[in-house]
């Protein structure tokens, strides 16, 4: 093994033979476009298999918010998830144009992180060289983690884009300090905070990367142009920060703070989505590190990946706490970059391919399993909302199990996949979610009024054979008493049960 010393810090040098012009041949173009595979290798894993695991609580949050009108959003942005308020803004009218099925859902977040490793190949080649650029982005492209939340309708793969992009463009500014540059950066910098504010703790160590260059260059512009940019930003984020403020014991009122087990298991285990690959690239990761030369570069881009990590954990052990692996996922672009130099370093070249390929499977299952149904919830509420759409018949009422399990918002899963002539109607609320302001629906105080004389109730519930009306109050099954059983159908996770009037 070599410790890769002879790697120059700069892309300028890419310590590769150059022979003819560049761009005379099909070689000399595919290298040139190098940060355009991982892309499009990121793209092909984000929409592969993207429709098969149907939404998991946090994307019925999104389905349920989106799905409401100008006033309606504003309402429970005021109430609640504001800070994803940019999101459900942008993927409203995504939805508008191009229709709501899964894919189509996920699609944006598929093309974030295609261009996060567009970006993670661009920041590898500049600190390094092309080859490790590639590398890194190709690295990145067969981290489980990064196909989970490519098929996830959130804004995690935004955030991840734009820190990525924030990194290269702050690289290129102190290449040679701009308005455009500083510009361009600061943009980078607000979508990162609109999008997802634990994200700025990005700026921490983009600071320290910005007071060493100035250490070694003394250029004054660098005390200007970062600070400026940085306070564009923040004064952008501001009004959100502070509806955010507000809202914070809502929003992460069922965490709790990080102890160093959690860090040392779940957390490397959740932001990797493979025990193994995350082993895999930490282990690669720490090569460039061990450089007699070029450790400068090697350095920078570890800032980037372990600081945020450990000042999170620091703020978490406070009253608010924010240590959870997808809050920290946009570090993995800066973690690609580092375990791709690391990679590089292997000699002879060949086992640059041969690791790359490792990590891919060692991570196989992970990747298969998160294509799976059952892979984000323990039900399959597309095959409940099939029993209800084959017998359903006009005026037929619906009850889902609400109580400790509302979270799992199964009314709002099993509406989603229902065609909308055979939908029926939710009984057991007095106000809508989107009338009452939040993510949830006000519940019935008095169900068996709400009830009334619906002719038939579609009661789906997380129980079993022996009791299907498990996780029902006293209240709604006192409402049923006037109701006779007619058919009860398990599918994966839950009961569906149809009960008609007496």
């Amino acid at each position: 093994m070599s410790t890769a010393s002879e790697l120059p810090e700069q892309s300028a040098g890419d310590g590769e033979a150059g022979g003819g012009g560049v761009g005379r041949n099909i070689f000399d173009l595919a290298r040139r476009g190098y940060w355009l595979w991982p892309a499009l290798l990121t793209l092909g894993f984000g929409v592969y298999g993207s429709a098969r695991v149907g939404l998991w609580r946090d994307e019925l949050a999104t389905w349920s918010a989106i799905n409401r009108s100008p006033g309606q959003l504003y309402y429970l942005l005021h109430h609640v998830d504001a800070v994803s308020g940019a999101y459900y803004l942008f993927l409203q009218e995504w939805v508008r144009l191009f229709g709501h099925s899964l894919t189509v859902l996920r699609l944006p977040s598929a093309l974030a992180m295609a261009g996060a490793a567009a970006f993670v190949a661009l920041t590898g080649g500049k600190l390094f060289n092309k080859r490790t650029g590639l590398t890194a982005g190709l690295l990145f492209a067969v981290i489980p983690s990064v196909s989970r939340y490519a098929q996830e309708a959130r804004s995690y793969a935004i955030v991840v884009l734009a820190v990525a992009a924030a990194t290269w463009l702050l690289l290129r500014a102190l290449e040679r300090s701009g308005t455009l540059r500083w510009l361009l950066y600061s943009l980078a910098v607000a979508t990162v905070g609109v999008f997802h504010m634990v994200a700025l703790a990005i700026l921490a160590p983009h600071a320290l990367i910005v007071v060493a260059r100035w250490w070694r260059e003394r250029d004054r512009r660098l005390l200007l142009g970062f600070p400026a940019a940085a306070l564009v930003a923040l004064l952008a984020v501001l009004p959100i920060a502070y509806e955010g403020h507000k809202q914070a014991g809502r929003q992460l009122g069922w965490t709790s703070a990080p102890d160093l087990k959690y860090v040392a298991d779940p957390f490397w285990r959740g932001l990797y989505g493979s025990t193994w690959v995350s082993l895999c690239v930490l282990a690669l990761a720490v090569l460039p590190l061990a450089w007699p030369r070029g450790r400068r570069p090697a350095v920078t881009i570890a800032a980037v990946a372990i600081l945020p990590i450990a000042l999170i954990w620091v703020v978490s052990q406070s009253s608010s706490h924010y240590f959870l692996d997808r809050y920290l996922l946009f570090t993995l672009s800066a973690w690609a970059v580092l375990a791709g130099a690391g990679l590089c370093a292997l000699r002879p070249r060949a086992l640059v391919a041969v690791g790359l390929v490792a990590v891919a499977l060692v991570g196989l299952d992970d990747q298969r399993h998160l294509r799976q149904v059952g892979s984000r919830e323990q039900f399959n509420a597309k095959a409940a909302a099939a029993v209800i759409a084959k017998d359903y018949q006009p005026g037929d009422g619906l009850i889902a199990v609400r109580g400790d399990k509302a979270y799992l918002q199964i009314e709002t899963a099993v509406d989603y996949d229902l065609p909308a002539d055979r939908t029926p109607r939710t009984v057991l609320v007095s106000k809508t979610a989107a009338a009452y302001g939040d993510l949830l629906p006000l519940p019935c105080a008095d169900p068996t009024a709400c009830v009334g004389d619906t002719p038939r109730l579609w009661v789906v519930t997380i129980g079993n054979w022996l009791d299907p009306f498990t996780g029902l109050s006293s209240g709604e099954l006192a409402a049923l008493q006037n109701y006779k059983q007619v058919s009860s159908t398990n599918v994966p996770g839950l009961m569906v049960t149809l009960v008609e009037r007496k």
